[in-house]
């Protein structure tokens, strides 16, 4: 009962250190300021100072009455405490060994197996990798050695002509040639992870192929297919080739125009939009130098009539030859091409090699678009003659009746297809409409562009 007593009047402010708010400057600011007058200089530490050391020994002594007081229970709960950590301590030692010894089993029996078994995946990964490697650089090396033989099969001229041995090279060895090249393009072109391509140029023999073999073939068949072209000639309507040559010039037209449209090249363009980009050239290039030897020669003749109806003849085989040109091209159907997806909204009567090169050239025919530009042409030939003056100009203008009928009978006969050449079934050519009036706006721009550029 004393000792409650005693810890009542307790001389320490418990209250006001316990407080969640107390502040250490605040307490002693108000302790100094109730010990000193503020006004007094200087201040009066050691009063304050003597209250909170006896404070401090005021607790320090109660500290060490409850201590003794409670020696007996602090030990007693000092030595359970103690004797519980011990036999916690004593059954996590036992599953920490337990657990070691579950680790090292486990550890044994699958962290070193998956260790082997994934240096195992790893090594069958790789293996599957060079095996699909090797596969594909052995079908670019077989493409490539098939690539060689039908090469050989074509001739250094393309002619398809009888050669050493007495064996008659094939000209179709274009088009297996386009197919072989394409084939190995869609290996090479195709070189994201996963694709069969991929990896294959980091291969020295692919390297070696693509530098020895495929570019110089490739360069070879392109070559030889556009000379084909170039020379394209059936002959003029009289007949003056035969049956075979005509069918022999045909089918090696067709094969060369296939090759080129096979082998024109598809990267870096936009698929939907593609067009045959070689067989394009190769076509325009053939209609380009005609256009030019027929303008060049006919000024020529207007300069000196009496060698213009041999001119106008040349003049007029010419446009025979484009327009058997056009009848081959318009019968030949667009082979498929295993990297341009087909077009579906082009119909199949119109899914034929002379479509791209009307629209590229944007006109409707062959053989008007040769007259069109031939007397856009011409025009200025003839303006440069009659400029001149002399005798040229002079017999120019005094037979310009029989020169615009002369241009005239040249346009028509001109415009007729080759006796040898059939037209598409059920589309009859546009010269057996010229009776009827299928031509006249080719006679008239031609006409036109000599009669009308003579004056009067």
């Amino acid at each position: 009962m004393a000792a409650n007593e005693e810890e009542d009047t307790s001389y320490v402010d418990y209250d006001t250190f316990l407080d969640p708010e107390f502040s250490p400057s605040n307490f002693a600011n108000t302790l100094v300021l109730a010990t000193n007058n503020p006004n007094d200089t200087p201040l009066d530490l050691s009063t304050p100072l003597s209250k909170v050391l006896f404070d401090a020994q005021e607790i320090d002594s109660h500290i060490d009455l409850l201590t003794t007081r409670s020696a007996i229970p602090l030990l007693t709960y000092t030595k359970e405490q103690t004797e519980a950590s011990g036999k916690i301590i004593s059954e996590v030692d036992n599953q920490v060994k337990s657990l070691n010894e579950s680790y090292k089993q486990l550890e044994k029996e699958v962290i070193q197996k998956h260790a082997e078994a994934d240096e195992v995946r790893q090594v069958a990964v790789r293996l599957w990798e060079t095996l699909r490697l090797g596969r594909s650089v052995g079908r670019c090396l077989q493409l490539g050695r098939q690539l060689e033989i039908q090469h050989s099969e074509i001739t250094s001229s393309g002619s398809g002509t009888i050669t050493t041995g007495n064996r008659k090279e094939d000209h179709r060895a274009l088009v297996r040639c386009a197919h072989s090249l394409l084939s190995l393009r869609e290996i090479l072109e195709r070189k994201a992870p996963g694709e069969e391509g991929h990896g294959l140029d980091k291969v020295n023999a692919i390297r070696s192929l693509q530098d020895t073999i495929l570019g110089p073939i490739e360069r070879s068949v392109r070559n030889t297919s556009e000379q084909i072209i170039r020379e394209f000639n059936i002959g003029s309507a009289s007949g003056t080739a035969t049956y075979a040559q005509t069918e022999e010039a045909k089918a090696r037209t067709i094969s060369a125009a296939v090759a080129l449209y096979l082998i024109s090249p598809t990267a870096g363009t936009k698929l939907d939009k593609w067009t045959p980009q070689f067989l394009l050239q190769a076509l325009e290039v053939y209609l380009r130098n005609a256009l030019q030897s027929s303008i060049a020669s006919l000024a020529r003749s207007l300069a000196a009539l009496p060698s213009l109806d041999r001119t106008l003849a040349e003049v007029s085989a010419r446009c025979q030859n484009i327009i058997a040109l056009e009848i081959i091209l318009a019968t030949t159907k667009t082979p498929a091409h295993p990297l341009v997806p087909a077009q579906k909204h082009i119909s199949p009567d119109k899914s034929n090699l002379l479509q791209p090169l009307l629209a590229y050239l944007e006109t409707g025919s062959l053989a008007s678009y040769f007259w069109r530009t031939m007397a856009s042409s011409l025009a200025t030939r003839v303006q440069e003659i009659v400029n001149r003056g002399g005798v040229s100009a002079r017999t120019l203008k005094t037979n310009r009746n029989n020169v615009g009928e002369a241009i005239r009978e040249c346009v028509v006969q001109g415009s007729q297809p080759p006796s040898t050449i059939t037209a598409a079934k059920g589309k009859a050519p546009k010269g057996d409409t010229e009776k009827s009036g299928g031509w006249d706006r080719e006679v008239a721009v031609m006409v036109g562009s000599v009669v009308g550029n003579l004056g009067r």
